[in-house]
């Protein structure tokens, strides 16, 4: 999951001060962590919500154990009306209470308990609170018109929805009962256990006990949903019932539920013979949300997705249905991972997401092997790397220090770059060792928490490792950046030894420090006498070192990545790359996709120029893997846009990708062929996206993405005819429409968006939208995408577009300050660590984070993780415009 933010002060100012917080009526609030002399041991959560109203009301009834005498306590609780407080303390004596709001920004509030108490008591709160607008909390969602009520807590989130201790150390179990309109459905993390009448038009729903949850767990959902049966999932030996299996849809969807449902039990089995435990709930439903603020939430029991993850059709297309299985297998890997084990605090949130990522891509590889997961691990460590080169880039373990901090952890570092670093490791000591580790780790932290270095301390037992192994893992873990290894071949004493030396990589015209060492599991292939190949594998935890190539052809080739698996990034002088170049066709998928990494750190370090580039990347278009071939495209993508400035220049580039990619297009067509393998409905998206863009503007792929177009744009029945263009080109076929039909385009579009509720189309609508280059109608839509007819969580889609030229940023940054508080009014603080790459990202020019800067400095209070993202925006366009700087133009047609 993906979030954003609000600043906290230091968690330092909770955790040295619990003497001092429960001691006087004075206090100030904690702003971090909560003081742990007050611990809840059971929740009871009663909701009567009518998705219809406008506003809620519920209790929370809280048993708390209080390890030193007070006389408050202090909870989180945001935008709530608390009415009457009881306190009930361990004698059974009754005492009013008082809830008091502490800190409105971070949700932190004050309870007088009546009287100075300690020991077992209970804390009952009656409250109101409005349904969310901003898809936080307990928020109000409509489908074809028709209002729905549903949650998201994670990360900080739950104290919208009722008050109560708001941290993942707090996890404890809870007892949730909904009072709905009688024709509504409800559904919660637990099974129903019973339903009762409430009164002329009402029903209550109880739900079973839950495990013990932390709060950001909990979930609920309202309204007139479809609810469909799926296949039970059958019993294994280390669950010996069938668990109830269900899709929740918004009326009239359930039924584009069952592909999903079908692909479910082989993930669940999976994830239960990997880890050695049965999947713990009582049961699982998942819900396609009519619109959410993350891709999918883990909740225990009611996992949410955005609902074109979850609805898909025969007929839909390729980029859908894959997506569907692997983000499922993500959430339902979270059912061990984040549910089961729950970190303590939300600097380990790595442990929740970077294992279901790696889980998920492990999944993947079993149940679907075609989809080449393996290859989606590479692709994701090297996009976390490009984060992970800033000077402003998280650690996988940031030291948290506010709100802001918390929502902005939900990025590629704790994703990707804290996958890619276990699998790292898991190559290292083995998969099946790992594994062991792993079963351990669930075995002895279940239904509880931990922390980075249970997890460290059960693999190194498994690996039989010490220190030095742990301390290579943290090096990962406490430090920012990515390993760059520098590697030359020489021959000493009759033998082939690789010398190694390592620093952190940054870019041209980085401030950073390059003086850190790593841990670094090195694992080499090279060339070996008879033309075979070795792997060697030895830990890099110095500043310099030697390996030795035994058995190493003469004049060989080596790449410093096998596999592909390590997360570093390596150089090689240019005669061993030249040496690897022309081998570099018969390394394995991965292995190529290193080496693509390899070639573009080069140039952004500014080693290799524009010519070097096009020579080293030419090879791997001719591979038969789409991720491969379409490597380089990334790369070739930014010299065009900020490097080539003659027509010369543009058309020999023009030249190199037509000759690269348009006889693979050409073979597949522009239709999708009955029964086609879905890897090549992908590989005919890419390269006609890639093709038909107008930068680079090859005439018949445009022209038949404007047939395309064209046809989806007439009318028939009184909607736009969107089934007559490829379902998987729909939205490139829509933005070339736009671009060369202008405003009767455009105002079809935008005309047809409230009309249609199908996600996949309304997504494909929204991606042509962004294609405008016309600057008044790039504004028109930009404004539709404010108005009520666009979703919360689709409004960034239109967005995003307009970043292809400096004028074509100038204004939409113009558009942006314009429009700043009517955007900040409909994300909330949810998107604040977001909005500076909304406003300036793409920017290449020290003017551009100069505005950028000026802007958003003033505003830091008003939006959390802002701070960090204001950073990491101006650091990236000012990084591209030292290398602009650096490049020479002419080596493009060298």
């Amino acid at each position: 999951m993906r979030r954003f933010v609000r600043p906290l002060v230091l968690t330092a100012l909770a955790a040295c001060c619990g003497a001092a917080l429960a001691a006087g009526t004075d206090a100030a609030p904690p702003l971090g962590h909560l003081p742990t002399w007050a611990q809840p041991e059971s929740y009871k959560l009663s909701f009567k919500v009518d998705p219809k109203q406008e506003n809620y009301s519920g209790s929370s009834t809280i048993r708390i154990k209080l390890t030193q005498p007070s006389d408050f306590i202090w909870l989180h609780g945001k935008d709530l009306k608390v009415a009457k407080v009881t306190v009930t303390d361990a004698a059974g004596k009754k005492h009013a209470g008082k809830y008091t709001v502490a800190a409105e920004k971070e949700g932190v509030a004050r309870v007088d308990l009546g009287a100075k108490l300690e020991g077992e008591i209970t804390l009952a709160m009656e409250f109101t609170a409005p349904l969310n607008k901003q898809l936080q909390g307990l928020y109000k969602v409509s489908h074809e018109g028709v209002p729905y009520a549903m949650t998201q807590m994670e990360p900080v989130s739950a104290r919208y929805a009722f008050p109560g201790f708001d941290e993942p150390s707090f996890k404890v179990p809870f007892d949730i009962s909904l009072t709905i309109p009688s024709d509504d459905q409800g559904v919660a993390n637990t099974a129903q256990v019973k339903e009762e009448k409430a009164g002329a038009g009402w029903k209550t729903l109880t739900f079973s006990t839950t495990k013990p949850l932390p709060t950001y767990l909990v979930a609920f959902a309202v309204g007139p949903w479809d609810v469909v049966k799926g296949p039970d999932i059958t019993p294994t030996q280390y669950r010996t019932t069938a668990t109830p299996l269900r899709g929740i849809a918004a009326k009239g969807e359930g039924h584009r539920m069952q592909h999903v449902l079908g692909e479910t039990n082989a993930i669940i089995h999976t994830l239960e013979d990997y880890y050695g435990f049965g999947y713990p709930y009582d049961k699982l439903d998942l819900l396609a949300a009519p619109d959410f603020s993350a891709g999918a939430m883990e909740n225990a029991g009611l996992v949410t997705f955005r609902d074109w993850l979850l609805l898909i059709d025969p007929d839909s297309a390729a980029q859908y249905v894959r997506g569907s299985f692997n983000v499922n297998a993500h959430e339902l890997a979270h059912q061990w991972t984040g549910d089961t084990v729950t970190m303590k605090w939300w600097d380990d949130i790595w442990l929740n997401e970077a294992f279901a990522t790696w889980m998920q891509q492990k999944v993947t590889t079993k149940v679907h092997p075609e989809y080449r997961a393996d290859l989606d691990r590479v692709r994701g460590a090297q996009g976390a790397m490009n984060n992970d080169s800033l000077v402003s880039a998280r650690k996988i373990r940031q030291p948290i220090t506010g709100n802001g901090d918390i929502e902005t952890a939900f990025d590629g570092i704790t994703y990707q770059k804290g996958a890619a670093v276990l699998g790292m490791f898991e190559g290292y000591v083995t998969e099946p060792v790992f594994q062991k580790g792993m079963r351990a780790y669930i075995q002895k932290h279940k239904f509880a928490n931990a922390t980075a270095d249970d997890l460290i301390d059960s693999i190194a037992e498994a690996a039989g490792q010490g220190d030095a192994f742990k301390q290579a893992f943290r090096s990962f873990l406490d430090q920012s950046g990515v390993p760059y290894v520098t590697t030359e071949v020489k021959t000493e004493g009759g033998k082939t030894v690789l010398h190694l030396a390592q620093s952190r990589y940054l870019p041209l015209g980085s401030k950073g420090d390059a003086n850190r060492v790593w841990g670094v599991p090195m694992c080499v292939r090279y060339g070996t006498d008879g033309g075979g190949n070795k792997v060697k594998c030895e830990l890099l935890d110095k500043a310099t070192g030697t390996m030795v190539l035994d058995g190493a052809a003469k004049n060989g080739w080596v790449l410093p990545n096998a596999d592909g698996r390590g997360y570093y990034r390596f150089a090689q002088s240019k005669a061993d790359l030249a040496a690897l170049t022309k081998v570099v066709g018969s390394l394995t998928d991965a292995e190529q996709l290193a080496y693509a990494d390899a070639v573009r750190a080069g140039f952004q370090h500014g080693d290799l120029d524009a010519g070097d580039v096009l020579a080293a990347l030419k090879p791997l278009t001719a591979s038969k893997t789409r991720e491969v071939f379409t490597a380089p495209m990334g790369t070739f993508n930014w010299i065009l846009a900020h490097e080539a400035q003659t027509d010369a220049q543009r058309e020999r580039l023009r030249t190199w990708a037509t000759d690269a990619y348009l006889p693979k297009l050409k073979e597949m067509g522009y239709r999708k062929k009955a029964g086609e393998p879905d890897n090549d409905t992908l590989t005919r998206t890419v390269l006609a996206g890639f093709l038909a863009d107008k930068d680079i503007g090859v005439p018949e792929v445009r022209a038949e993405l404007l047939k395309q177009g064209d046809a989806a744009l007439k009318t028939k029945d009184g909607h736009l005819d969107l089934d007559a263009a490829d379902a998987d080109l729909l939205g490139d076929a829509l933005g070339v429409a736009v671009q060369e039909r202008g405003a009767p385009a455009v105002d079809a579009i935008i005309a047809e968006i409230p009309k249609t509720s199908d996600p996949a189309k309304r997504n494909a609508m929204l991606d042509g939208l962004s294609e405008i280059k016309d600057p008044e109608l790039a504004n028109k839509a930009r404004d539709f995408a404010l108005s009520k007819d666009v979703k919360v969580g689709e409004m960034a889609m239109v967005l995003r577009g307009g970043r292809d030229s400096e004028a074509s940023r100038a204004q939409m940054w113009k558009w942006f300050t314009t429009n700043y508080d009517k955007i900040v009014g409909r994300t909330g603080s949810f998107a604040g660590g977001r909005l500076p790459a909304l406003g300036g990202g793409g920017g290449c020019s020290k003017e551009e984070a100069d505005r950028l800067s000026a802007f958003f400095k003033p505003r830091m209070s008003q939006v959390s993780g802002a701070e960090r993202g204001l950073a990491q925006t101006s650091e990236e366009i000012l990084l591209c415009s030292a290398q602009k700087a650096k490049q020479d133009p002419k080596a493009i047609l060298r």
